[in-house]
């Protein structure tokens, strides 16, 4: 008796590879974009947002007249720093890609999510303009509280570092909160280094 999944397999299978055996003898552009944004705290009142939006040619012929738009920043959020959310390129070969930037403060806290960019092109045998989408981003937490570093909490869970380039003789103890007091040993040696041992 038959495999009653073994049926429906088989034809997405082939439907696929119909589907792919008609890409492959297209000539035609086809349009990838990825974009990400990064946060970077400059104080605590002040965030930057790095946007890039990477565009690949994965076809087999050039796009023509490609404009790429990222608009979808609201101005009462954000602040452009540098660069435009707006470019444009006479062509994009096959296997080509084209990079924009730029740059965005935030003045808002709170969760941002971000629409996809959007990218147009025209084909030669094509009178309508074609469009493509970038990926979207992950959401931004914009200005979010961020818990103090915790300096020393290495020191605790290595118990010993050792630090290079250090000249000069030295012993006596250092505090940190919350941790018994540190012996120093320091000597300078033929690397000159420093060996600080935690006490048990």
């Amino acid at each position: 008796m038959a495999n009653p999944i073994s049926k429906p397999l088989i034809l997405i299978l082939v439907f696929l590879f119909l589907v792919s055996s008609s890409l492959a003898t297209t000539d035609v552009p086809f349009i990838v974009a990825n974009k990400k944004a990064t946060l970077n705290r400059l104080k605590s009142s002040a965030e930057r947002v790095s946007v890039t939006i990477d565009i690949y040619n994965q076809g087999t012929s050039t796009a023509y007249d490609v404009s790429l738009v990222d608009d979808h920043w609201p101005q009462d959020i954000f602040d452009i720093i540098s660069g435009n959310t707006s470019q444009s390129w006479e062509r994009l070969d096959a296997g080509g890609i084209l990079s924009h930037s730029f740059e965005l403060e935030g003045k808002v806290k709170g969760s941002f999510y971000g629409s996809p960019a959007v990218i147009t092109f025209r084909i030669p045998t094509k009178s309508a303009l074609q469009e493509a989408y970038s990926t979207p981003i992950l959401p931004l937490d914009v200005l979010a509280d961020r818990p103090p570093e915790k300096k020393f909490e290495w020191v605790k869970a290595i118990g010993k570092i050792w630090i290079s380039n250090f000249c000069g003789h030295h012993c006596g103890s250092v505090c940190i909160p919350s941790r018994h007091s540190l012996e120093v040993h320091c000597s300078k040696s033929k690397q000159e280094e420093a060996l600080i041992i935690m006490r048990n």
